[in-house]
């Protein structure tokens, strides 16, 4: 507060002039620094109307460290990374599949070079991107040809533009799934321009209300994998082997949805089975869409996978051009793909599977080590112990299957003053420097370890002591 005497502010030259300022422009150049005195300048005065400034805030050396504060925060990204600490492995609020590091090296590679993305080094003239993995998708599912998109949504619309514009497309009503952000398979097939031709009943559906739902304007008989919900109790559905037949006697395509698809049997890695993309193929689908960034373990991308001559007249459709992938995800898609070459080496290699099958007993040991640490950061007013909890994969992948995990669990120690301990700790978690990501129930603040690999275990602890401050 203000003593009777009066506070003046130094001018805009004389701030800028000052050496922590010239230091600030050389940082931040001088059109960004001169706003910022400007502003801090101008709440300076709003407040001096309240007596609220004295001359140590007025001071140079004082607005110098205001500035420097707001540029630094201004300057941050507001993609940063965070510790997953949720137990879901593939979050699609967090990014989903990390990326293993041939392909991290291929990206950077990829952002300070020019590449072949549509030029064929052999002949000289242009070529066609999807050519930089179309071999690879094709060696590692069964299918004749492949063409990639920037999402599996993507796919679907594009799949269904080209081939069921203003036709019927069959799909069971236990089928017709509504993924996150309420993003539904009938508003895809409208925005397609496809007609959606419900069968059958949510729980039940048979062979018969397929046949039934075929007509002169059928263009697609389609099945979509309920990746995100599971229908229990007294259900049927129509296996593909059994719709194909169907579909082949009118003359009409089998496609299939997997959303999440996977391109090995999870089953050898102790992980439940999924259908895979080849085994969809081999049961007689005409087209797979699925995505990159899920079970795939790769960037965040579409792919569509089956006949030859339906992948030619999906990429000749002008959407085509709009939904295509640019030259970073392809370079980081095809070292992703060829890891599945190396199956016996995949769990090491692929970040997604290396984190699927973290053993419980890895997690527990490190849990045992950090609960002292993250204990005396917190002081009494938390209880935290080392317990077994389940983590999930994520993303519409199994959506009922839990993996056993470990980690930490967080609880407000009794006669706490705060009126939501839980919440509170929760926001200064978010606050670190590397934001900590948990998750709340049964009145428990649980941080999962399956996602805190040893190589960021150093970090995580680093910044537990601005916890206590």
């Amino acid at each position: 507060m203000t003593t009777g005497q009066t506070v003046r502010l130094p001018s805009v030259d004389r701030i800028l002039g000052d050496a922590a300022c010239l230091a600030l422009i050389a940082h931040y150049g001088r059109a960004q620094t001169l706003a910022c005195a400007r502003a801090v300048l101008a709440e300076l005065r709003t407040a001096m109307l309240t007596g609220a400034v004295c001359e140590e805030g007025a001071s140079i050396a004082a607005i110098a460290a205001q500035m420097a504060e707001r540029l630094q925060a201004q300057s941050r990204s507001q993609l940063r990374a965070v510790f997953n600490l949720t137990g879901t492995v593939l979050h699609t609020n967090l990014g989903r599949a990390l990326l293993p590091d041939a392909a991290v090296q291929a990206v950077v590679e990829a952002l300070q070079w020019p590449m072949n993305l549509e030029f064929d080094l052999e002949t000289g003239k242009r070529g066609d991107r999807d050519d930089l993995v179309e071999e690879l998708l094709r060696e590692l599912t069964g299918a004749e040809a492949a063409t990639i998109v920037n999402n599996n949504a993507a796919a679907v619309l594009l799949m269904l533009n080209t081939l069921a514009q203003n036709k019927e497309v069959v799909v069971s009503r236990g089928e017709l799934v509504e993924i996150g952000g309420a993003f539904r398979i009938p508003d895809v097939m409208t925005r397609a321009g496809a007609v959606l031709r419900e069968v059958g009943s949510t729980n039940r559906t048979h062979l018969a209300d397929y046949a039934n739902g075929v007509n002169a304007d059928t263009a697609l008989l389609m099945k979509v994998h309920c990746s995100n919900y599971a229908i229990t109790g007294f259900t049927k559905s129509v296996e593909l082997d059994e719709l194909v037949p169907l579909a082949a006697q009118h003359g009409v395509p089998t496609a299939v949805d997997l959303g999440s698809g996977t391109l090995v049997d999870l089953a050898q890695y102790g992980l439940p089975h999924e259908t895979t993309v080849r085994e969809t193929i081999e049961a007689g689908a005409d087209l797979v869409t699925f995505s990159g960034d899920k079970l795939l373990g790769g960037p965040q991308c579409g792919v569509i996978v089956g006949r030859a001559d339906l992948i030619a007249k999906i990429k000749r459709n002008p959407l085509k051009r709009a939904l295509r992938v640019g030259k970073l995800t392809l370079a980081a898609l095809e070292p992703v793909l060829r890891l599945y070459r190396a199956p016996d080496l995949l769990a090491e290699r692929l970040t997604t599977l290396r984190l699927l099958t973290r053993p419980a007993a890895a997690m527990r040991a490190q849990a045992e080590i950090l609960l002292p640490l993250l204990q005396g950061a917190l002081g009494a007013a938390y209880a935290v112990t080392a317990e077994a909890m389940t983590s999930q994969i994520g993303s519409g992948a199994l959506p009922v299957d839990q993996l056993p995990s470990f980690g930490l669990a967080i609880r407000s120690a009794p006669g706490s003053r705060l009126s939501n301990p839980l919440g509170a700790l929760e926001q200064r978690l978010r606050a670190l420097p590397c934001p900590v990501i948990g998750r709340i129930g049964q009145d428990t603040l649980w941080l999962d370890l399956r996602c805190l690999e040893a190589a960021h275990e150093t970090a995580f602890v680093a910044q537990l002591a601005e916890l206590s401050a």
